[in-house]
């Protein structure tokens, strides 16, 4: 989508990649599609003045938009590129499926919360993001009928990784995920899948709420 953007609004948006820098993002393209991504839109008018603040932010179901630079750092660690078909699991507002787009060929997202799927996909509808699809169905469970996936995403704890989504995952794929409990410092991990299983690198402690089974019955 091409827009005219405020003076104002680009000032902000360079000093927002400038940070994103200064904390340890390197890759241009990922660099890119934060930049091409306008925050203030999947924010609450009232937390406006806080959109391109690196902090976590509340959005409606009581879930939560994470910082940008852990956003950032999570697609970095997954190494898309636009031959990729990219499986999130949790859309939240959905700006990390938006930020996911700009480097992947297609994205697929799901949510528990019809909610913020429907807030999503207009967020989408208004950015012209034709290669994303969003689903509400059980994260556990991923998407089977658009799988298999070149990469896949969790934006939720997990204790360990849901074999569904493992058996979604093409060989060679790559999954990123927050592993522990829900109550603890988790461990942001980048899992490869190989022949004899997934080989893990732990990057960095995070905490995330937990990934719930099943799709919600109200919201």
């Amino acid at each position: 989508m091409n827009q005219l953007v405020p003076e104002e609004d680009q000032a902000e948006r360079m000093a927002f990649i400038l940070a994103l820098r200064q904390r340890g993002i390197r890759d241009v393209a990922v660099l890119r599609a934060l930049e091409l991504v306008p925050r203030p839109l999947f924010v609450d008018p009232a937390l406006r003045v806080h959109a391109y603040d690196d902090v976590a932010l509340p959005i409606a179901c009581g879930q939560t938009m994470s910082q940008p630079s852990l956003v950032a750092a999570m697609t970095e660690a997954l190494a898309v590129t636009a031959a990729h078909h990219v499986l999130e699991v949790g859309t939240g507002s959905g700006y990390q499926a938006a930020v996911l787009s700009h480097v992947a060929g297609s994205v697929v997202t799901v949510d528990r919360y019809r909610t913020l799927v429907s807030e999503a996909q207009a967020r989408f509808e208004v950015l012209g993001l034709r290669n994303i699809t969003a689903y509400v169905g059980d994260g556990f469970q991923g998407l089977p009928a658009r799988a298999p996936f070149d990469r896949i995403l969790l934006t939720a704890s997990v204790e360990s990784v849901p074999k569904a989504l493992v058996d979604q995952l093409k060989f060679g794929g790559i999954l990123v995920a927050p592993v522990g409990p829900p109550d603890q410092v988790q461990s942001l991990s980048r899992f490869v899948k190989e022949q004899s299983g997934l080989a893990r690198t732990d990057l960095s402690p995070v905490r995330f709420v937990p990934l719930i089974p099943g799709a919600a019955a109200t919201l």
